[in-house]
């Protein structure tokens, strides 16, 4: 199981900024264990353009990233996925897709840094205080020993972890 690249999904609902920023993360923090994807159950259509400035100033790529609908991974032939994160409250408390696999689920909820109405200095930092609350939970999931956590085990402890 230490060699399985695990799939993960982040959602939030319009799939622009947390779902787009916590699948920068992983995919740079992750080091080739995990493919982190994101979508939405509204897409917006576009990636706010803060959340990439955000990645940029972590060092994390910037390019590739799409709003898109998370129906796009309930269908044949999608990454059959490990995970799932809802990131934001309102994608937690709607009805999902089921996802093939039956990944692990957990709500990792984050304020919504693209409803920040205000001046540029300030938008930044609340897209850059998200993104670190996203980062801390993933470096916390990445530290859990996978290998050696049964099933219900390793639920608890990502369940866990959205409360940190």
């Amino acid at each position: 199981m230490t060699n399985k690249i695990f799939n993960v999904l982040f959602i939030c609902t319009r799939n622009s900024a947390r779902s787009i920023m916590a699948e920068g993360i992983l995919n740079g923090l992750g080091q080739g264990r995990f493919k982190a994807h994101s979508a939405g159950s509204h897409p917006g259509g576009t990636v706010h353009p803060v959340a990439l400035q955000t990645l940029a100033a972590m060092n994390l790529p910037t390019e590739g990233y799409c709003s898109k609908d998370w129906a796009e991974f309930a269908r044949p032939g999608a990454p059959e996925l490990d995970f799932v994160f809802t990131v934001c409250d309102q994608a937690a408390g709607e009805a999902c897709p089921v996802w093939p696999g039956q990944p692990m689920t957990a709500h990792w909820g984050v304020a919504d840094p693209a409803a920040f109405d205000g001046d540029a200095e300030s938008t930044a930092k609340v897209f850059r205080d998200a993104a670190l609350v996203l980062r801390r939970r993933i470096e916390l999931m990445l530290s859990l020993p996978m290998a050696s956590l049964d099933r219900l085990s390793l639920q608890q402890e990502l369940r866990a972890i959205g409360q940190r």
